[in-house]
């Protein structure tokens, strides 16, 4: 049987060890929806892609903090992501009718499939490609986008 004194002596080890301990803040996380309208096919796929910055954005299909595909089967979609850090991000949508997971351009780079970027930015020959600071948003919350697919090129 323990003596007394050991049993003070790792009930002591136990409380000083206690209070070293740190405690684990779990960072806390978001839910991003997304809701794309306007789509004009009834086939293929949506695929959406998530940025936290400016890197890669609208293009890069490596890079963006999340990504996905849903299978058409009406005019609009809606695709979650959760677990986002809060913060500032932006959304890529490609109306992917080749299921090549990417928003395939002509000769002169304008786009052959349909797409959308959060926010909603004009997208033109003369504007070019959006800038994340035109398409960002911040996302706290449960925050919900909505984008409208595009066809063609603004006038």
């Amino acid at each position: 049987m323990l003596k007394l004194s050991q049993i003070c002596h790792v009930l002591l080890a136990t409380l000083v060890s206690i209070s070293f301990a740190k405690t684990v803040d779990a960072e806390p996380t978001e839910t991003l929806t997304v809701v794309v309208n306007g789509i004009h096919h009834q086939e293929g796929e949506i695929c959406l892609r998530v940025y936290p910055s400016e890197r890669g954005f609208p293009m890069s299909n490596s890079s963006g903090d999340q990504s996905g595909c849903v299978k058409i089967t009406g005019s609009s979609v809606k695709k979650e992501f959760s677990g986002l850090k809060p913060g500032t991000y932006a959304v890529a949508v490609v109306d992917d009718q080749n299921g090549d997971r990417k928003l395939n351009k002509d000769f002169f780079g304008i786009p052959k499939e349909g797409f959308g970027i959060s926010k909603n930015p004009t997208v033109s020959i003369q504007t070019g490609t959006p800038k994340f600071r035109d398409a960002s948003f911040v996302v706290n919350k449960n925050t919900t986008v909505n984008i409208i697919m595009k066809y063609s090129l603004d006038s």
